[in-house]
């Protein structure tokens, strides 16, 4: 609207100039003429142009159609026609004031006339008449409240009667006074007037003409279209297939004038913005921008999406979804077992917020203190999935092997011993123990034994 506006302006501006420097180069100083503060429900005409304002300027000598928006529902008070002279209207401001159909059916409002087409068609003029094509059938329907008593209908044109009476339909026998002109000839033109018992009325001007518009070409497809015809009052709709977007009113009519309300729209493929990636580890693995096309996405080595894997151009050429994001895959940090510590810990990307964050390839070495034995896997690393490839170690109490005596033999033989176990020793041949009794040693709770193992003596120093 704000955009019509301005363009309306300028063809005021450009008739007041046209007028105001003639042929002869001579200057006319006769001011224009304003019409502010109308009616919300005025419809304006000029220069075959129908618009809806508040305010409106014209230059001198020139004229302006106005009518009620919706016709026979409001009632135009004032002169329909209006003539600039020198910055005065030559007419009565027009206004619109409600009938019986807004009022709940009051008897202090004039009636309501509204119009129906059981065959043939019709089209509203600027100055609110209604053009009707020869040979429709027109109802003419008085809305006023049967119990109020009867309206009357009377007409100015002379060529023949017409029926009138209450509609017999049960819906309407008690609201709708109807008139009726079965198969319109041109000498049916003319005012047609409904009076109430009060006195109160509304009129409707009929004017009866054969008028066409050009005929239709067939639609280009993709464009689809329907014609009911080219007379006046009917109508031409049109769509698209899908994938398609129409540019364009989706229907338009045969009017008064044998002009089509609207040129003939065209169908434009739908296609959605392209996708540019803003981050570099996003990748498209497919493009495609038409209407139902997807576009799919994946992350480089080390990052995952977030958000959708793919989305489709939709019919009003939007994405279905926002662009995904690829975030940095993280591993938590590593947990250090008890009695344990890192030896190792390799491939951490920078720090973020002061905390190292161990992206995808992070390694992590452990080693247990002294008296304990690593259980589990000693390197662990950062997976793709965010998470550790192993559990971290557990750092047990374990006594080592303490090592074979000279000529002898440590029984039983392993490398790491639990709290609890014992150890002798067996000499070589012609080698001994001690003959004293000796404890065998144990294993500790702290990782150590609780006496190195026996030596083994020759017989001859025993």
């Amino acid at each position: 609207m704000v955009v019509f506006t301005v363009w309306f302006v300028f063809l005021l501006h450009l008739t007041y100039t046209e007028f105001c420097y003639g042929k002869q180069g001579k200057e006319s100083m006769q001011p224009g003429c304003k019409l502010e503060g109308l009616h919300p429900l005025l419809i304006v005409t000029y220069k075959n142009i129908t618009i809806s304002v508040d305010k409106i300027t014209v230059p001198h000598a020139e004229r302006i159609i106005v009518r009620c928006r919706e016709l026979g529902r409001y009632k135009l008070i004032g002169d329909p026609l209006l003539h600039c002279r020198n910055g005065v209207w030559n007419g009565t401001l027009p206004s619109c004031i409600p009938t019986t159909a807004i009022s709940n059916y009051t008897e202090d409002v004039p009636p309501t006339i509204l119009f129906g087409l059981p065959a043939g068609s019709a089209s509203i003029e600027p100055s609110g008449a209604l053009s009707v094509f020869p040979g429709s059938i027109l109802h003419l329907e008085c809305l006023f409240s049967r119990k109020l008593g009867n309206p009357e209908w009377t007409w100015t044109s002379t060529f023949r009667q017409h029926l009138t009476g209450w509609a017999i339909a049960a819906s309407e026998r008690d609201t709708k006074y109807r008139l009726s002109i079965y198969y319109a000839k041109t000498q049916d033109s003319g005012v047609y007037t409904c009076s109430t018992p009060r006195g109160l009325t509304n009129s409707i001007r009929v004017h009866v003409v054969d008028v066409h518009c050009p005929t239709l070409a067939p639609p280009q497809p993709p464009l689809i279209g329907k014609t009911e015809g080219a007379r006046m009052g009917q109508s031409a709709h049109f769509e698209c297939p899908p994938g398609y977007r129409l540019e364009g009113v989706p229907s338009m009519t045969c009017q008064y004038n044998g002009k089509w309300s609207a040129e003939v729209p065209q169908c434009e493929a739908i296609i959605c913005p392209p996708i540019e990636p803003t981050n570099p580890k996003l990748q498209l693995l497919e493009h495609n921008s038409s209407f139902g096309g997807r576009v799919s996405f994946t992350c480089m080595w080390g990052s995952r999406l977030s958000g959708s894997q793919s989305i489709q151009c939709d019919g009003d050429g939007v994405w279905s979804d926002t662009v995904p994001k690829c975030i940095e895959i993280t591993c938590p940090p590593p947990v250090v077992p008890r009695s344990g510590r890192i030896i190792e810990h390799v491939n951490t990307s920078s720090k973020k917020k002061g905390k190292s964050r161990n992206k995808v390839g992070s390694l992590v070495r452990f080693a247990c203190l002294p008296g304990h034995q690593l259980l589990g896997e000693a390197s662990i690393i950062c997976t793709e999935n965010g998470t550790w490839s192993h559990q971290p170690p557990v750092c047990d109490v374990r006594c080592q092997y303490p090592g074979d005596p000279p000529h002898g033999q440590i029984a039983p033989l392993k490398f790491w011993y639990k709290p609890g176990d014992n150890i002798q020793v067996t000499c070589s041949p012609g080698y001994v123990t001690p003959l004293e009794p000796v404890k065998k040693p144990t294993c500790r709770e702290n990782g150590m034994w609780s006496a190195p193992p026996p030596p083994c003596r020759s017989y001859k120093d025993v």
